[in-house]
């Protein structure tokens, strides 16, 4: 049976999550980090080390909590209410994950445990410019060269990139799409350089060039072909986790919106009083509980090892697409000084539009959906 109710230890989580952000990355904290090179607050890290929240979702025998996707989602509703910046999405949720289901046992006992720690941060190299992120976006060949490959080419959007111990970098391996393959890489490696890469999101991003980069082949992750087949699964529960981390905000967001329609006053009464104003905050609130609703069903899904090829998708679509909505509306309530930068709103205006266009985009998403609604293919 759905059951979309949190129980008492989930509830908990939630509290130790919001109070561990409130403590290591206020929002005046997310303000002195934008544009930083490196990007998030190291306390923060640390204590999410401590907690054992960076390996949540990682298998136990490697030192995480093996936590479900409900927990998950729990967590990234917080972070997405806090703003948090940290590369946990990249490293514990995306790397550690498609090292925990396709690494070898090698790759598997010396890094994932590192990452559920913190000492260990890893992140994808994948988009390329010009390219979408569907497989046939990936460029970048993997050239035979010995006993392992050459890499020569140009990635963007790598996150957290000047903090990465490795990257998990996605190349082409054959002519057909989806001959995809992912590669551990040292971003210290000789012929590898980083540029840091500004923002609307203002978080740390860096474009990835590589010039006849060696990689070997032990550095492969999982057999010949199978890169893009553990990529898609990883994305899928990624999807999931964003889908959250945007609800959680579009929340927040509107709940500091009806705050200020309720303080401020025009004409002798509330803005909130104004018919046409209110029915903006209804509808925001109606889409608000709509797409958490579509979000926690998917995250049960997964939980309940169901499939959610169809709902993994429409939630991060679905989300996305309400936290940029009911963040451009907050704006419009606040009028000129929505967009100051002394006013929390424009932070996550920002961030929502960044999300939406982030991983997979809307348009991406939905030829996802309609292959799962027309055909069953994803």
């Amino acid at each position: 049976m759905l059951d979309l109710d949190f129980d008492a230890e989930q509830e908990m989580l939630r509290d130790t999550v919001r109070g561990v952000c409130a403590t290591h990355s206020p929002l005046s904290i997310v303000r002195q980090l934008e544009d930083d090179p490196v990007g998030y607050p190291v306390e923060l890290w640390k204590q999410l080390g401590k907690l054992d929240l960076i390996g949540l979702l990682l298998p136990e025998q490697y030192g995480g909590a093996g936590m479900s996707l409900i927990e998950g989602v729990v967590l990234y509703e917080e972070f997405g209410r806090s703003l948090a910046p940290s590369p946990h999405f990249v490293s514990a949720v995306l790397c550690g994950a498609a090292l925990a289901s396709a690494g070898s046992a090698a790759q598997r006992d010396a890094w994932i445990a590192p990452i559920v720690t913190g000492e260990a941060i890893f992140t994808p190299a994948w988009f390329e410019p010009e390219n979408s992120g569907a497989p046939a976006g990936i460029q970048l060949q993997a050239r035979p060269d010995g006993d392992g490959f050459l890499f020569t080419g140009t990635k963007r959007h790598v996150a957290f990139a000047s903090s990465a111990t490795r990257l998990v970098v996605l190349a082409r391996t054959g002519d057909a799409p989806t001959d995809v393959d992912l590669f551990l890489l040292d971003p210290a490696a000789d012929g590898v350089t980083l540029t840091q890469q500004h923002s609307i999101g203002s978080d740390a991003q860096y474009r990835l060039d590589l010039t006849d980069v060696r990689v070997s082949a032990a550095d492969r992750i999982g057999e010949p072909g199978s890169g893009w087949r553990t990529w898609d699964a990883v994305m899928h529960d990624g999807c999931i986790l964003l889908g959250a981390q945007a609800m959680g905000g579009a929340r927040h967001a509107l709940d500091i919106t009806v705050q200020y329609s309720k303080d401020r006053f025009q004409f002798d009464k509330p803005l909130g009083a104004f018919q046409a104003l209110a029915h903006y905050l209804a509808d925001a609130a109606t889409t608000v509980d709509g797409g958490t609703t579509l979000v926690h069903e998917a995250a049960w899904a997964r939980a309940a090892g169901r499939p959610v090829e169809r709902l993994a998708p429409m939630a991060k679509l679905f989300a996305a697409q309400t936290f940029r909505d009911v963040t451009a509306m907050a704006q419009q309530i606040f009028g000129g000084i929505g967009f100051s930068v002394e006013f929390d709103i424009q932070l996550y205006f920002r961030r929502a539009k960044q999300l939406q266009i982030s991983w997979w985009d809307t348009r991406y998403l939905e030829e996802l959906v309609a292959a799962a609604v027309l055909d069953h293919r994803v």
